[in-house]
């Protein structure tokens, strides 16, 4: 009976523009056979450094934020700290 522990991204997506999320699952198997199954979740914001994350998350992020969604963030944090007094 041979148990085996991977983990792998298994989800990215794009949210509200500028947010990525990313989900790592951690895959248990006996004998081939799935019997456990979790999940890690994160968000990366435009203003991260993604140097740490795996390459297909460093791509997709490269893509998605364009320097336009990069502006925006940057316009969205800035009108939130406005709002908060900061």
């Amino acid at each position: 009976m041979a148990l085996t522990e991977r983990t792998e991204i298994d989800k990215i997506e794009i949210v509200d523009t500028w947010n990525i999320q990313v989900r790592q699952a951690t895959v248990i198997e006996r004998d081939g056979q799935q019997i456990a199954k979790t999940f890690h979740r994160w968000v990366l914001t435009p203003d991260m450094d993604i140097s740490d994350q795996e390459q297909k998350v460093q791509d997709i992020a490269n893509a998605a934020w364009t320097p336009e969604v990069k502006a925006a963030y940057e316009a969205f944090k800035a009108e939130q700290a406005s709002k908060l007094g900061a």
